[in-house]
């Protein structure tokens, strides 16, 4: 039974780190994403459950940006003015999102990118849990 225990401890153990890795981390933030939760740094969250305006994040290698688009009902999206730079840098096991606009600079460590869920810790300790948009289907 011990071992058992054991096993099982050190699968969870891989698991968690291998979901954490910069590079694979790096790889999973492209695409739409929509803010799901914000956490304070006292634990207290902030839930939202519709949104009017949806992250894009594009990267190529360590270069990209990210702005904020509409969704439209048939599918497409609305650009609007807003666009960040981004410069992604991995530093100690862990992935930072730098950000420029002509009126700031400001940095995310990325705690954790998969293909459904993106959370980013800011420089105030606010935690920014997202996940992948999805499209309304209005076929049905």
């Amino acid at each position: 039974m011990k071992i058992y225990l054991a096993s099982l401890s050190l699968f969870f153990v891989l698991l968690s780190c291998a979901e954490n890795k910069p590079e694979e981390q790096l790889k999973n933030l492209n695409g739409y994403w929509e803010i799901k939760q914000v956490e304070n740094t006292n634990g207290k969250t902030t839930d939202y459950k519709f949104n009017e305006q949806v992250d894009f994040i594009e990267l190529k290698d360590t270069l990209g940006f990210r702005t904020k688009v509409l969704p439209r009902i048939d599918g497409t999206f609305v650009t609007t003015d807003s666009k960040e730079n981004i410069v992604a840098k991995v530093k100690n096991d862990s992935l930072y999102l730098n950000y420029t606009t002509p009126f700031d600079t400001w940095s995310e460590t990325v705690l954790k990118a998969d293909g459904n869920e993106l959370q980013l810790k800011n420089d105030r300790g606010l935690i920014y849990t997202y996940h992948k948009f999805e499209k309304i289907d209005i076929t049905d």
